[in-house]
C-alpha cells in the first residue's frame, strides 16, 4: 500500500513538472529563457519526455535556435530510443524552415529512421520541403522511394510536396508531371503546384494550358494558382490573357491578397501597360516594398526614369524604407534614361545615407548606365575601382558596348581574357565573333565559329512571341512551320518594298556572314520579330496596336525597320526585348534610340 502510494505521488509531482514545464515553454520568448528552461528541464528529470522535448523544440525553432536545441535533445547522454514521431517532425521541420541549413532535417530523418521510429504523414512534407530547397534530384528521388515504403505515396499533402520538391530540382518537371498524373485525387493545392512549377522552369504556355483543364476540371483555384498564372503571363508578355485573369479573379471572388495584387502590378508592368500597373497601385490599401519597387521597375524598363525616380521618393516620403531591390529597380530607371549624374548620386546614397552594401548587380547597373550613355572608358574604370571582382555578365556588358560605340581593340582585348576564363561560354564567342564581324576581319570571325562548332556551341536562336486571341503564337529567324508561312513571307517582302520608299536601309554590318549585300538584307528579313510583325499585320485589323515578346536585345536593323513600319503601316508596336520596352508610334521610338 505504501509503494502505491509513493508511486501515485510520484507521478502527481511529474505530471506537476511536466505541466510546470510545459507553462514556462508557452511564455518563453526569448534564449536566454529557454537556457533557463533547460536547466529547469534538467533538473525535473524530464530530459527523456517526449511531451516535454517537443514543445521545447517547437519554442527553439520559433526562437530561431534550433541548433541549441538539437544540440540538447540529440547529445550523447539522450536516450533517443524514447523519442516519437512528433518530436522528430517537429525537428525536421524547423531545419526544412531555414534558408541556410535544410540539409539538417534530412540528417534527422535519417536519425529518426534509423532509430526504428516510423515516419507518418507528416513527417514526409518537411522532408520533402528541404529537399526542394536543397534541389538535388537524386536526393528527392531517394525519398520518393521511402514515401512509397512507407505507404504514403496516395496522401494528397504529401503527393501535392512531391510535385513542388521534383519542380525545385533541375530537370525535375518531368517527375513532378508523373507523380501529378498519377495522383488519385487532385485538390486546388495540387494543381497550383504543378502550374507553380511549370512557370519556376520557364514552361509558361504549359502552366496556361494546366490552368486552362483545372478549369475544365471543375476545380476552383485560390490566389496562390492565380498569381503562378500571372506569372506565366508576365513571361510570355500575354496581356490581353492577363486582363482575363483580372476579370476572372473579380467574377470568382478570389481574395485580393497584396501578394495578388502585387503580381497584377507586375503583369501589366511586364506586359507593357505600366500605366495600369500604375492605376492598381494606387488603388492598394496596404502597400509592400515589392508594390513599390513592382512600379519602379516597370516605370524603369519602359523608360520613364524621372517618373520612376519620383515614385521612389515618394516611397521614402512615406516612411518605406527602400531595400536592396528597390535601388536595383532606381539604379536601371537611370540607366534606361540616360540619367548618368542621378544614378551616380543615388549609388552614392546607398551606402552613405541608407547603410545599403552594393552587390555586384548594383555595380552591374552603374556600368550598363555608362556603357548606355556611351562612356565606355569610364565604365572602364569603374569596374576597375570596384571593391568586389566583376562578375563575367558586367564584362560582357561592357563589351557590348565597345562594339556598339566602336572600341573594338578594347572589346576584342576584353572578350579574350574571358574566353580565357570561361572556356565554354558560347556568349563570349558570340561576342568576339561579332567584333571581328565588324572590323571586317571574317577569317578571324569564322576561326571564332569553328572553335564554337567543335566544342559543341550553338549561339541562342532569336525567338519572338506574339499573343492573338488567347492564343500564343511563336516565330524564330527563318521560321517556315506556320501555317501561313507562305503569306507571312509575302508580307515580309510587301513591308521590306514599303519601308524603303519611306527611306529605310537596311543595317547590313550586324549580319554575321562575308555574302553580299543582297543576301544580307535576306538575312535580315527573316528575323522573328519581323516575321511576328507580319503575322499580326495580316491578322489583326488595321490601326490596332501590335504587341510582341523578344527573347533576346533587338537588333539595330530591326529596331530600324520597327520604326519604319509604325509609320508606313500606321500602327503602334510595342517591342519588349531582352532589356527594356520599345514603343514604336509614327517612325519614333519611346527609347530614343537608347537601349
Amino acid at each position: 500500500m505504501q509503494r502505491l502510494v509513493k508511486t501515485a505521488i510520484f507521478t502527481a509531482n511529474r505530471r506537476e513538472a511536466e505541466q510546470s514545464c510545459l507553462a514556462l515553454l508557452q511564455g518563453c520568448d526569448a534564449v536566454s529563457k529557454l537556457s533557463q528552461i533547460h536547466a529547469h528541464v534538467l533538473k525535473s528529470g524530464l530530459q527523456n519526455n517526449p511531451l516535454v522535448l517537443t514543445k521545447f523544440a517547437a519554442t527553439a525553432s520559433d526562437l530561431k535556435a534550433i541548433d541549441y536545441a538539437s544540440s540538447f535533445l540529440f547529445s550523447g547522454d539522450a536516450d533517443t530510443h524514447l523519442y516519437d514521431s512528433f518530436l522528430f517532425n517537429t525537428v525536421i521541420r524547423a531545419y526544412a524552415q531555414t534558408s541556410h541549413e535544410k540539409h539538417k532535417a534530412l540528417c534527422f530523418y535519417n536519425v529518426m529512421v534509423q532509430g526504428s521510429v516510423l515516419p507518418n504523414k507528416f513527417t514526409y512534407p518537411f522532408v520533402l520541403k528541404a529537399c526542394a530547397g536543397i534541389g538535388d534530384l537524386n536526393l528527392g528521388k531517394s525519398v520518393h522511394g521511402s514515401v512509397v515504403k512507407f505507404g504514403f505515396d496516395a496522401d494528397v499533402h504529401v503527393c501535392n510536396t512531391m510535385v513542388h520538391m521534383y519542380c525545385c530540382c533541375g530537370g525535375g518537371i518531368e517527375f513532378a508531371r508523373k507523380v501529378f498524373d498519377e495522383m488519385p485525387k487532385l485538390d486546388s493545392v495540387s494543381w497550383s503546384a504543378m502550374i507553380g512549377g511549370y512557370v519556376r522552369v520557364g514552361w509558361s504556355t504549359d502552366s496556361v494550358e494546366l490552368f486552362r483543364e483545372m478549369q475544365m476540371a471543375g476545380v476552383k483555384p485560390d490566389e496562390i494558382t492565380m498569381v503562378s498564372v500571372l506569372s506565366a503571363c508576365t513571361d510570355l508578355g500575354a496581356l490581353e490573357l492577363g486582363k482575363w485573369v483580372e476579370s476572372y479573379i473579380e467574377k470568382e471572388g478570389i481574395h485580393k491578397s497584396v501578394e495578388l495584387c502585387n503580381a497584377l502590378i507586375d503583369m501589366f508592368a511586364k506586359c507593357g501597360n505600366v500605366d495600369k500597373a500604375l492605376k492598381l497601385f494606387r488603388n492598394m490599401s496596404g502597400r509592400t516594398i515589392v508594390s513599390w519597387t513592382s512600379v519602379i521597375d516597370g516605370l524603369a524598363m519602359h523608360g520613364r526614369g524621372m517618373e520612376a525616380i519620383a515614385l521612389f521618393e515618394e516611397m521614402i516620403g512615406t516612411g518605406v524604407a527602400p531595400d536592396d531591390v528597390a535601388f536595383l529597380g532606381l539604379l536601371s530607371a537611370c540607366s534606361h534614361s540616360g540619367l548618368v549624374e542621378k544614378g551616380k548620386r543615388y549609388f552614392s546614397s546607398m551606402v552613405e545615407k541608407f547603410q545599403i552594401v552594393p552587390k555586384i548587380e548594383h555595380y552591374g547597373c552603374m556600368v550598363d548606365m555608362f556603357c548606355r550613355a556611351g562612356h565606355v572608358k569610364e565604365a572602364s574604370e569603374f569596374i576597375q575601382k570596384m571593391p568586389i571582382e566583376p562578375n563575367p555578365i558586367v564584362m560582357r556588358t561592357l563589351i557590348s558596348a565597345c562594339h556598339a560605340h566602336g572600341e573594338l581593340k578594347l572589346g576584342e582585348s576584353i572578350t579574350k581574357q574571358l574566353i580565357r576564363s570561361e572556356p565554354m561560354q558560347e556568349s563570349n564567342y558570340v561576342l568576339l565573333s561579332n567584333i571581328y564581324a565588324k572590323m571586317n576581319h571574317w577569317d578571324k570571325k569564322t576561326k571564332i565559329r569553328e572553335a564554337m562548332d567543335k566544342k559543341g556551341m550553338k549561339k541562342i536562336p532569336g525567338s519572338t512571341m506574339i499573343e492573338l486571341d488567347h492564343e500564343i503564337y511563336e516565330f524564330v529567324a527563318g521560321d517556315k512551320s506556320h501555317r501561313q508561312s507562305k503569306e507571312i513571307y509575302e508580307m515580309v517582302e510587301e513591308m521590306g518594298r514599303k519601308m524603303k520608299k519611306a527611306g529605310y536601309v537596311p543595317t547590313t554590318s550586324e549580319v554575321l556572314l562575308d555574302i553580299n549585300e543582297e543576301d544580307k538584307e535576306d538575312a535580315l528579313n527573316r528575323h522573328s520579330e519581323k516575321l511576328a510583325i507580319a503575322f499580326a499585320l495580316l491578322n489583326t485589323p488595321p490601326g490596332t496596336p501590335i504587341r510582341i515578346v523578344k527573347n533576346l536585345r533587338v537588333c539595330d536593323d530591326c529596331h530600324s525597320a520597327t520604326k519604319f513600319i509604325s509609320k508606313v503601316y500606321n500602327r503602334e508596336i510595342v517591342v519588349r526585348d531582352r532589356n527594356r520596352f520599345h514603343h514604336f508610334k509614327d517612325g519614333m521610338c519611346s527609347c530614343r534610340d537608347f537601349w
